[in-house]
């Protein structure tokens, strides 16, 4: 670990600034379509969107996604717009890597956000792989601690570091150092992929070690690993011959089905609007993660964030008026809503 881990940060920002294509855009979504009630029988204002995760009542079912974190002014800037919007609309917030604040202890300030956001859940975050590296239980609670955690992350992106020009790329026996980091901690760990898709296999072996709530992440929005392509210094296009590589977010959701029984699940990765999210809940998602729709706004403002926040949400309600649903548990995994999928 070092410096270059800060300044990685910006240099993603960057690349996400320069190419509007790291943005792959999939809309695998829109291949669903739900089934329109013309006669809904309810009000919208009856529309109940609430709904409780990690012991905390959410106005409607966001996780603003980890983005970014570090020694910048820019990225401190951006999760405490993030911070402060969560806390204004009644949203989950997850951080990007804190791995930076171990070589850079000025970027814990980017961190710090608990006092800007008392009131809804927070969620850090650390490489999975980075077990194979140094990262210990210490390190997880330094991450927990900094944060005023409710929950811990750890991502899971090998695509990413095999595309990375200091790449970490040992993922040999992680589940066995993930179970024991599990048993160790006092919050929850949950597994995330960044972009690739978590498949059936990887939730069982999760299951095992103890995790019981899963961020599928599936391919449709951005790709690190064409991200990680701009930073490469050599000719290879690799990162650009695997940007759409791994799971859709639907067909991630459709086959983690089966485990919602025993298992949290998250759903993220392409998820543009207040539809996608409907959508997302229908398929078993308790809770739906967005990053790329609230990074510019949160280089702004606060009030950039939560606009755009509010905006999703009353998309959210007006899908769920549409369909003639007055509460999240009528929606959640409700097939008899979809009326076909090409």
């Amino acid at each position: 670990m070092s410096d270059l881990t800060n300044d990685r940060k910006l240099e993603h920002i960057r690349a996400i600034e320069n190419d509007p294509s790291t943005d792959r855009d999939g809309r695998y979504f829109d291949r669903m379509h739900l089934m329109h009630r013309a006669l809904p029988e309810i009000a919208l204002n009856d529309v109940d969107s609430s709904c409780e995760f990690l012991g905390y009542q959410l106005s409607f079912p966001l996780l603003i996604s980890s983005m970014t974190g570090g020694d910048h002014q820019l990225v401190k800037q951006i999760n405490h717009n993030l911070a402060k919007a969560a806390q204004a609309t009644g949203v989950a917030m997850a951080v990007g890597s804190q791995r930076v604040m171990f070589t850079s202890p000025e970027a814990k300030e980017s961190f710090a956000l608990r006092e800007l956001a008392p009131d809804v859940p927070l969620i850090g975050n650390l490489g999975a792989v980075q077990l194979n590296y140094g990262v210990d239980v210490e390190h997880a609670q330094q991450a927990i601690d900094c944060l005023g955690a409710d929950a811990l992350y750890l991502h899971l992106n090998p695509l990413q570091e095999a595309v990375q020009p200091e790449g970490d790329t040992d993922f040999s026996n992680l589940a066995e150092k993930i179970e024991a980091l599990v048993a160790a901690l006092d919050v929850p760990v949950f597994l995330k992929e960044v972009g690739s898709g978590l498949s059936p296999a990887d939730i069982e072996l999760g299951l095992k070690a103890g995790i019981t709530t899963f961020d599928l992440a599936g391919t449709g929005g951005t790709s690190w690993s064409r991200i990680e392509h701009h930073r490469r210094k050599d000719a290879s296009n690799v990162g650009l011959k695997f940007q759409d590589w791994g799971i859709p977010t639907p067909v991630a959701l459709k086959m983690a089905s089966p485990y919602r029984d025993v298992a949290t699940l998250v759903a993220s990765g392409g998820l543009r609007d207040g539809i996608d999210m409907v959508k997302s809940v229908i398929l078993g998602a308790s809770l739906c993660g967005m990053a790329g729709p609230l990074l510019k706004p949160a280089m702004e403002s606060a009030d950039a964030v939560i606009e755009e926040i509010e905006k999703i949400k009353a998309e959210f309600r007006t899908a769920m008026f549409l369909l003639g649903v007055r509460d999240i548990a009528s929606l959640s995994n409700n097939r008899a809503l979809v009326l076909d999928e090409s």
